[in-house]
């Protein structure tokens, strides 16, 4: 720990005379939740530049924290949960930033032995909800919880909404010949699993009723998906599912006049980028707090789900069919609405 300067001190209160010299904060997965953390780092090194900060995360997702500028060390989660604690132990850190906080984290936190700040999960308040349909949650998105965790170091959330850091070189171009020469919608048709997924049917349906050139975005299991929803729905829609790295599918979203999509992580990833936003909720819910995070901007965001739906939410994370095979939370959605909007955002847009 070191001393602070004044204006640091100011920003602490009269009290606290220490803060860390190193810090660790760990968050393991996935895409959505990393992009998340993205204002804990920018506010911790801004407010407190002095601050050494290290993020610990799967290897797999490295790719999303290597630009980030307010990070400087990742360490990265392979195979071997030792290995990562051997190798954080030799960094001597002052304070450990757990935004992840399950058993692994927590065997971290005990081997290196220092003083740590844990986010709360509210795992009974999301049991009640999903089990009793009682709502105890907090009127908090998860970045404000996250925030939570650094507020004692002084820290304020500055209101400027998530990062998205993308290497030099890898963003498409706005001339790319895969890409719509004229404004286009996004349309993010992927997500981990089935009940936070529009049905086929109802993703044709909806191309065919918005009349703007629509590019299809998600991973390579995406692409048989959005083969049939082109040959269905016809029009000008551009299928690059499986196409494009996670960079490269940001980049495509730069370019989008509008984003409608699922709750996944090119979600947060428009959000970061301040697009105008169309999310549709299937057995999940906002209330959860991961809707799209754009503070003082929420005209952006309308959020699409059916609402009063005794069943919903019947999972916190999603499963691969429907339990009651009726699947309402989604087959009831008002696709009528998403196309209202959609043209409300466009007129301006084209005038």
């Amino acid at each position: 720990m070191n001393k602070l300067n004044q204006t640091e001190r100011s920003q602490l209160g009269h009290n606290t005379l220490m803060v860390p010299k190193k810090v660790l904060i760990i968050r393991f997965s996935s895409i959505g939740d990393i992009i998340l953390c993205s204002p804990v780092m920018r506010c911790v090194k801004q407010q407190f530049p002095h601050i050494s900060i290290h993020f610990a995360t799967k290897k797999q997702f490295n790719y999303l924290l290597e630009s980030n500028p307010y990070i400087d060390q990742v360490h990265l989660l392979e195979s071997d949960l030792s290995a990562l604690i051997k190798a954080l132990s030799s960094e001597k850190f002052d304070l450990i930033i757990d935004l992840h906080h399950n058993l692994r984290t927590a065997m971290i936190k005990l081997r290196l032995g220092v003083k740590s700040y844990s986010f709360n999960k509210l795992n009974l308040q999301k049991f009640l909800m999903v089990k009793l349909k009682v709502n105890k949650l907090p009127e908090v998105h998860i970045v404000d919880r996250y925030l939570e965790c650094v507020t004692k170091l002084g820290v304020v959330n500055d209101g400027q909404g998530l990062d998205y850091f993308m290497p030099v070189g890898i963003a498409l171009a706005r001339r790319d010949q895969r890409l719509p020469e004229t404004s286009f919608l996004a349309l993010v048709i992927g997500a981990k699993f089935s009940t936070k997924r529009l049905p086929n049917d109802k993703l044709v349906a909806l191309c065919r009723l918005l009349k703007q050139p629509i590019v299809l975005l998600g991973g390579p299991e995406d692409k048989e998906r959005g083969d049939f929803i082109k040959a269905a729905a016809e029009g000008a829609i551009y299928n690059l599912c499986g196409e494009l790295s996670f960079h490269e599918s940001v980049s495509v979203l730069q370019h989008a006049s509008i984003v409608i999509t699922h709750d996944t992580g090119l979600m947060h990833a428009a959000a970061a980028l301040k697009k105008p936003i169309i999310s549709i909720w299937g057995n999940t819910i906002p209330e959860f707090g991961m809707y799209p995070y754009l503070p003082n901007q929420q005209t952006l965001n309308l959020k699409m789900e059916v609402s009063h739906l005794a069943c919903r939410p019947c999972s916190k994370i999603g499963y691969d069919a429907c339990p009651k095979a009726h699947f309402k939370c989604m087959e009831n959605i008002e696709l009528k609405t998403i196309e209202q909007t959609v043209n409300q955002i466009f007129k301006p847009l084209q005038a």
